[in-house]
């Protein structure tokens, strides 16, 4: 028998409860968004999800935790080192940004994430983006091999993060090709 608060119910029901936080947090951002849409959207009630989650704060900082473990998931599922042999430094960095690239197709990841760092000045949230940001350094320096490639891939990711928001890849203007390297 499982333990209390941790039976399949209760873990689908946060799993819910967390993809709810960032279809809504991805909409309107931390600051526009209500605890009470997102308890709607879970299906949920708010005393109920204030039971789970002392605050909004808490709750968003939970939900980067969250983004964050899928983003170190994705990223190693994709890395070209899962067989054991170390891959040529620009295959591991395309196959990295590859991985990258599909995970932030779900616009609703990629808004999110844009948002969590514009709420940064909330202390919870924060630490939870720091928390977020040192797990991607350390997994992309895993998989890349060294500091100049994790900046990289950095510099890369945000670019594409900027390309991908404002749909450039759909505008044929000069300026949209440089950005996205068509």
């Amino acid at each position: 028998m499982p333990a209390p608060g941790t039976s399949t119910k209760s873990d689908e029901r946060r799993r819910t409860i967390m993809a709810a936080a960032v279809d809504c947090f991805a909409q309107k951002g931390f600051y526009g968004t209500t605890t009470h849409e997102i308890a709607q959207w879970a299906g949920i009630s708010q005393p109920y999800l204030y039971r789970l989650y002392p605050n909004k704060e808490a709750l968003f900082a939970a939900a980067v935790d969250h983004v964050s473990v899928v983003m170190t998931e994705t990223l190693v599922a994709h890395s070209p080192a899962s067989g054991g042999a170390k891959p040529a430094p620009e295959a591991a960095l395309d196959a990295a940004r590859g991985a990258y690239s599909a995970l932030v197709a779900d616009r609703n990841i990629l808004r999110f994430l844009m948002h969590a760092n514009c709420a940064a000045g909330e202390p919870l949230v924060a630490q939870a983006v720091r928390r977020c940001y040192a797990k991607q350094v350390d997994t992309v320096r895993q998989l890349l091999g060294d500091d100049d490639a994790v900046r990289r891939w950095f510099g890369a990711g945000m670019l594409d993060n900027v390309a991908a928001v404002l749909g450039l890849a759909d505008i044929d203007e000069p300026w949209a090709h440089v950005l996205t390297a068509r």
